[in-house]
């Protein structure tokens, strides 16, 4: 085979598992059922493709055809349960995040960079009516927020530069974050106030790995009315000092060792 076609058959071949992930995400928990013309219309594929595509993920268990449609097959529960074991956190960080929660009163999450975005891993709900809630496994953008700026303390100029075309203040918005980013690693913690949602304000401090890079985040967030300049300063600390004694410990994985 030539190299033209030997690359003609890679690039082939990656859009095809391209659109079957495609086809996978629009599964979700409000639309559990998928139609073979629900598939066409999302993907604007054509539908012999699709249903090419759809018979090939029933047959790997990946998709169950059902009354009205196609749900998630069962195949799918080997990799949930892989991805609950890799990610899930151990008993001890769960009880500290609680913890950590019951003292500040105010939303714990822990944070890691998935390319342009953070996605959240853990979180431990504040105990009060009104608070901040991100389900675990939500992709948030990395233009703003308290723990973004901590996050992309090691990142590469490419990435915020990356980060920045995809924020609503274009391509020069990389400035203003490169001024966070260096203001967070100078102070050990960083703060928002509104940044990517009104009314939303969050402290967060790096978890650092063995290699003394950053690996994840961990924040308190929650009403901005509550973010008062004493109750910031009283979050930075603590979470200065959970976090310090995590990257003391040494480790890699950021649910690897107890908070």
């Amino acid at each position: 085979m030539k190299v033209a076609d030997a690359e003609g058959t890679d690039q082939q071949g990656v859009r095809s598992v391209q659109r079957a992930l495609d086809i996978l995400t629009l599964l979700t928990a409000e639309r559990p059922i998928v139609t073979i013309r629900e598939f066409v219309e999302a993907t604007g594929l054509a539908k012999t493709t699709v249903i090419r595509l759809v018979s090939t993920l029933e047959q790997a268990g990946l998709l169950w055809a059902t009354t009205g449609g196609y749900m998630a097959g069962p195949g799918l529960w080997r990799w949930a349960h892989l991805a609950q074991r890799s990610w899930e956190l151990p008993p001890e960080t769960q009880r500290g995040m609680r913890d950590l929660a019951a003292r500040q009163r105010e939303t714990v999450n822990v944070y890691v960079v998935r390319d342009v975005y953070r996605v959240c891993i853990a979180q431990q709900e504040s105990p009060q009516p009104l608070r901040h809630v991100v389900h675990v496994g939500d992709e948030l953008p990395l233009w703003a927020g308290a723990t973004a700026k901590v996050l992309l303390r090691d990142a590469n100029p490419a990435l915020l530069d990356r980060i920045a075309r995809g924020s609503p203040y274009g391509p020069n918005h990389v400035r203003r974050l490169r001024e966070w980013i260096d203001e967070a690693a100078v102070r050990g913690f960083a703060v928002s106030h509104g940044e990517r949602e009104e009314g939303l304000s969050a402290v967060a401090a790096p978890i650092l790995g063995r290699s003394g890079a950053v690996v994840a985040a961990l924040s308190l967030s929650g009403p901005t009315l509550r973010f008062t300049e004493s109750r910031v300063d009283e979050f930075a600390a603590e979470l200065r000092r959970i976090t310090r004694e995590l990257s003391e410990r040494g480790f890699d994985h950021p649910l690897g060792m107890p908070l």
